[in-house]
């Protein structure tokens, strides 16, 4: 599996604002990094859509994945209130490249999904997780309802970059629906 090829300003999603925490600014941070603290190691960060940037001068663990964090230009309640629930993405190509046998789940958006005899099923277009495991989420190719198929070895045996496709074998139950 050789590494794709995405384009480096693709957007990321890394983290959720949360509530304020105290009374000068400082903001609580949902980090989506394997490593919460992480998320101070990107550089500038961005909201996406309406292209404010966000720069984090400080971060202390709190619980799990939650932190708490200075953010430049940040020094008030309502300053940090207004950013509750504003997400936080870094540019691909701020990421550190992974391992040889890694990849991040949004290197999967946008390939082809296929049987493994190579029958088009549809395209990937997410990867999200409710709280029960990884959900691959397939638009299939002739439209309809999207598939929402558990993303694990045994449903997606492989993963093929440089073919741009990923080989699902639906679970029995998704299969004998149709």
């Amino acid at each position: 599996m050789s590494r794709p090829a995405p384009a480096p300003d693709r957007l990321i999603l890394i983290g959720v604002f949360g509530a304020p925490q105290g009374v000068q600014g400082a903001i609580r941070v949902k980090s989506l990094t394997r490593d919460p603290k992480a998320i101070g190691a990107y550089g500038s960060l961005t909201d996406g859509q309406r292209g404010r940037t966000f720069a984090f001068e400080s971060l202390r663990p709190l619980k799990d994945d939650m932190l708490a964090a200075r953010v430049k230009g940040v020094s008030t309640r309502e300053a940090a209130a207004a950013l509750t629930g504003v997400e936080i993405f870094a540019r691909r190509d701020q990421l550190p490249p992974p391992s040889d046998d890694e990849f991040y789940y949004d290197d999967l958006v946008g390939l082809d999904a296929v049987d493994k005899a190579g029958a088009p099923i549809g395209r990937v277009v997410s990867l999200v997780n409710y709280g029960g495991g990884d959900i691959l989420e397939i638009a299939p190719a002739g439209g309809g309802e999207t598939l929402l198929l558990p993303f694990t070895k045994r449903v997606a045996p492989t993963i093929d970059f440089d073919a741009g496709r990923i080989v699902i074998e639906p679970p029995r139950e998704v299969e004998d629906e149709g």
